[in-house]
């Protein structure tokens, strides 16, 4: 028999939904458990012909159960805690410190100095955490101190952490990119591949913004070099040995096509552990510590993956996207015109949720009418991580903005406008691969194929 709902108007069931979605948000209440509600809420307006009032609580059961296991039973999901435990071990192990010695030689005569620390530091330690907040939090603590000292401007010190702490979503391995390969149906290794161009074209801009600052005003960077002998320079070298090791053996494992992400990532466990065990930094009290924030972590992200499949599921029983997507190819707007609206509304979704909400929440709906458009889900992947990048330093939930408050003591008000020139090159950098989509193809085809 054909189903019927309470309301027969898709689009004000998507209106309703988003309602009562953003009102149990605001409650305070879990992501994951706002998610499921609003999932049950709409299986609840969603009704059969069949008379007795039973099958429907059946059917939310048994849907609720198979979409909870469907969701979580990936074996690419696998990789996911593993990344999160690698992060976890070299957040606590002496692996930072010795990172910031091993650049600091090597950037001293680059215009701006030492403030390109940050953005080298993030872009290296990004390739091994896979997590922005744990990035930002693990530079920040070294290389803050050390730029203040130095006399070294405290704003742009400030706002390039918080630019090139984003970066841990973009540069692989990211949690993000599992998360959305997993929802999506794409290869991870693809979207670890399609993301490295872009993440180094970012990392470029905040290192050319930072060289035209201080090129502009000498009083952002002491003016005294600090000279570095020839043996000194090996020295900071091999400091940066085992990071480089390390990261060659996870990324380089997936690329060269010996260890899908999931091996990968747990060969990034056994390497964090090694290299802990390595700078005398390994203890009973340090793998107790990363195992439970590991998997407080874990729980947390697999609820709301599990809640938001749920609740994907129901929106297609009801018919959202199929009606979304009918009244996007009625509004004939163009691909361009498209996603200039879908990047407006990730903005706005970045000033109030974190980014792993913001890709489990809006992808069931998003995706159909993207890929309508013709925009390949590869190259939406890496568009929708700059997204979640922008939204980890967009007021009032912007994650990066605390743990920065809580590093620096400095005021919100002073970091905002300190990253804000960081946000506009994070625009300018999404705006050319939307013109030149290349940049993200390039190496997935060139390595893997079309």
């Amino acid at each position: 028999m054909e189903a019927e709902t309470l309301i027969s108007d898709p689009l004000l069931l998507a209106l309703i939904l988003l309602l009562v979605m953003f009102f149990l948000l605001l409650s305070s209440l879990w992501i994951g458990a706002s998610l499921m509600l609003t999932g049950l809420v709409g299986m609840l307006i969603y009704q059969h012909n069949l008379p007795p009032a039973l099958s429907i609580y059946d059917k939310i059961g048994n849907l609720l159960a198979g979409s909870f296991y469907d969701t979580l039973n990936s074996w690419s999901l696998a990789a996911l805690p593993m990344f999160i435990l690698m992060g976890e071990i070299l957040y606590r192990s002496k692996v930072s410190s010795r990172l910031f010695n091993g650049l600091m030689p090597f950037l001293n005569r680059v215009p701006g100095k030492l403030l390109h620390i940050n953005v080298v530091a993030c872009s290296l330690f990004a390739a091994i955490s896979g997590s922005s907040a744990a990035t930002t939090a693990t530079v920040g603590k070294i290389t803050l101190h050390e730029l203040k000292k130095r006399n070294y401007d405290k704003s742009l010190a400030i706002g390039s952490l918080a630019g090139s702490g984003t970066l841990g979503f973009l540069i692989p391995p990211s949690l993000i990119m599992i998360i959305y390969g997993v929802l999506a149906n794409v290869s991870i290794g693809k979207l670890f591949i399609a993301g490295i161009l872009p993440g180094l074209l970012l990392a470029l801009s905040y290192s050319i913004y930072i060289m035209l600052r201080s090129s502009l005003n000498k009083d952002l960077v002491p003016g005294k070099l600090e000279q570095y002998s020839f043996k000194q320079k090996l020295v900071a070298a091999k400091e940066l040995l085992p990071v480089l090791a390390l990261i060659f053996v996870v990324l380089g494992s997936i690329y060269g096509g010996f260890a899908t992400p999931t091996e990968a990532a747990a060969l990034g466990v056994l390497g964090s552990v090694l290299l802990a065990a390595l700078f005398r930094s390994l203890s009973l009290s340090v793998i107790k510590q990363a195992l439970l924030s590991a998997i407080i972590t874990t729980g947390m992200i697999s609820f709301i993956i599990a809640s938001a499949g749920f609740l994907a599921q129901v929106i297609a029983f009801l018919g959202i996207a199929r009606a979304l997507s009918q009244l996007v190819v009625t509004l004939e707007l163009s691909p361009l015109s498209l996603i200039l609206v879908v990047g407006l509304m990730y903005l706005v979704l970045g000033m109030i949720l974190d980014g792993i909400s913001i890709v489990v929440m809006t992808l069931p709906i998003v995706l159909p009418i993207i890929t309508l458009a013709g925009y390949d889900p590869l190259w939406f992947g890496i568009f929708l991580v700059f997204m979640v990048e922008i939204s980890q330093i967009t007021p009032p939930v912007g994650f990066s903005l605390f743990v920065l408050q809580g590093i620096s003591g400095e005021s919100i008000g002073a970091i905002l406008r300190a990253s804000f020139p960081f946000f506009l090159i994070m625009i300018l950098t999404i705006m050319i691969i939307t013109f030149f989509p290349q940049i993200v193809f390039y190496l997935p085809h060139k390595m893997i194929g079309p």
